[in-house]
């Protein structure tokens, strides 16, 4: 599974311009990512991108599943609906189906407290904003210290370490890519 996540996070990396904050995606329209398991192509996780009246509005629609020795272990399908206002994080929902179990969060920021009113299937509860959703098309996930999970609104502390710069081919390119480890503390 962590094979799975890091393909995802260096694909992402590879296709996004990688800038500091969200504002700098502006001007994307769409982000899609496959997702690999043992050098095949398991599923896909796509990134709609939209600005309208001040607030970036990012779309998610993600699919795989995971099967060894032809019998299906895990499936996992989901969307999600960030949104931006001025860099900052303003509303997350999504649902997500992980192995035909119903996952959920709905978080809203309340400015008059400066933090997270996360509703979740596995957490309720307010959060600080220096927590991130846990997608992976926007690049600050890897300079969080904890991230609210983009399925159920926990929230897990991380360790992000850099493991090198490698060079991975796809369709026939070799593309130069950071190679970084998340895991939870």
């Amino acid at each position: 599974m962590k094979k799975i996540l890091f393909a995802l996070l260096a694909l992402g990396l590879t296709i996004s311009n990688l800038a500091a904050h969200t504002s700098h995606y502006q001007n994307f329209k769409k982000i899609e990512m496959e997702i690999l398991k043992d050098g095949k192509v398991i599923g896909y996780n796509f990134y709609f991108f939209n600005k309208e009246d001040g607030v970036i509005t990012v779309k998610n629609q993600i699919q795989f599943k995971v099967d060894l020795f032809g019998v299906e272990v895990f499936n996992f399908e989901g969307y999600g609906i960030e949104k931006y206002k001025d860099n900052k994080l303003i509303s997350y929902e999504s649902k997500t189906k992980q192995n035909d179990k119903e996952k959920f969060v709905n978080l809203i920021y309340e400015p008059e407290k400066d933090k997270f009113d996360i509703k979740g299937s596995s957490y309720t509860g307010l959060a600080g904003t220096n927590n991130m959703i846990g997608n992976w098309w926007n690049h600050q996930i890897l300079q969080a210290d904890s991230q609210i999970s983009a399925v159920s609104g926990s929230i897990k502390e991380q360790v992000v370490t850099f493991l090198a710069k490698e060079k991975i081919e796809l369709y026939g390119k070799i593309i130069e890519v950071d190679h970084f480890k998340l895991t939870s503390k």
